[in-house]
């Protein structure tokens, strides 16, 4: 690995990137109580609930300055802009397909990403793995080539889940902006868009907002849901080198296709079982060599 590079092994960021992807897998539970809401007018509401949510814990962190300083740099928020848009189209996609029954297909999307993870952080980022982590790299490629060949209806769902998270994460590593202050500014410029797209539902379908006060809770409690895994991702962006933060991914996939077999009835067949061992035998020694590393430093 560069000199320069984060290390594998970071407590906070390795924290934090448990933190998101366990939120992340367990999410389409949370969106079963929300699947009566179209997916268009649900991330809208999303994106409204979480700008409030960002601007206080700005205020509580006294990240205001920081806040001021990325809206005066048009580099920064023109960078901001671009994964405001990906993450935008992330969320739309992977809601509708949950509530379109496409578990495997938005699963399956996450088990890309990270090798698109690997592939970015080595081409773009001038990370080095392992010849261990070289290995792992190649395990996970048969496991997601054999699933990938057995949905190829609902590939593209899996190929822009994984793309336009991929490509977000990259460019939240690299912009130099705190992970609070850059959620802020993306749910802000999202939010004129968002508050059309709720103004739209409201006048040709009823608002969903005004369902219920269950229903109303709920998509308030996206808000939530949206920004603390997201504050969490950023902090690994930074802290961890990309392929490592991309293995980690593995985890949301595994749990939102485990709950696909139990929760969502889906059927297991031979391919997507023959993928989820391929898939994790790679995580256990891409694991195992990152906790081999980490030892031998304090070994010295």
């Amino acid at each position: 690995m560069d000199a320069g590079a984060p290390p594998q092994h970071d407590r906070t960021g390795l924290a934090a990137a448990f933190g998101a992807y366990v939120i992340w897998g367990f999410l389409p539970l949370y969106l079963i109580l929300v699947q009566s809401v179209p997916a268009f007018e649900f991330v809208g509401w999303r994106i409204i609930w979480t700008l409030p949510l960002c601007l206080l814990i700005v205020l509580i962190r006294r990240q205001l300055p920081a806040l001021r300083a990325a809206l005066a740099n048009r580099r920064t928020l023109g960078w901001l802009a671009a994964s405001a848009a990906l993450i935008a189209v992330n969320w739309v996609v992977y809601v509708w397909a949950i509530q379109n029954g496409q578990v495997y297909a938005a699963s399956l999307g996450y088990y890309i990403n990270p090798l698109l993870n690997v592939l970015l952080g080595t081409l773009l980022l001038g990370e080095k793995l392992t010849r261990p982590q070289w290995v792992a790299v190649g395990i996970a490629a048969v496991g997601v080539s054999l699933l990938a060949a057995g949905a190829l209806t609902t590939l593209w769902i899996s190929l822009t889940l994984a793309l336009s998270f991929g490509t977000y994460g990259l460019i939240r590593k690299q912009v130099d902006v705190g992970s609070v202050p850059g959620l802020t500014i993306e749910s802000a410029l999202l939010l004129l868009p968002s508050m059309g797209v709720a103004w739209y539902f409201a006048q040709t379908q009823g608002s969903s907002f005004a369902v219920s006060t269950e229903l109303s809770l709920a998509i308030v409690a996206g808000g939530v849901l949206t920004a603390f895994p997201l504050l969490l991702f950023a902090i690994a962006a930074r802290k961890l080198p990309y392929s490592t933060l991309g293995f980690i991914q593995f985890l949301a996939p595994s749990i939102v296709f485990i709950l696909g077999l139990t929760v969502f009835g889906e059927e297991l067949k031979p391919v997507q079982a023959a993928c989820f061992a391929f898939i994790w035998t790679a995580a256990a020694i891409f694991v195992w060599d990152l906790v081999a590393r980490s030892r031998k430093p304090a070994a010295s």
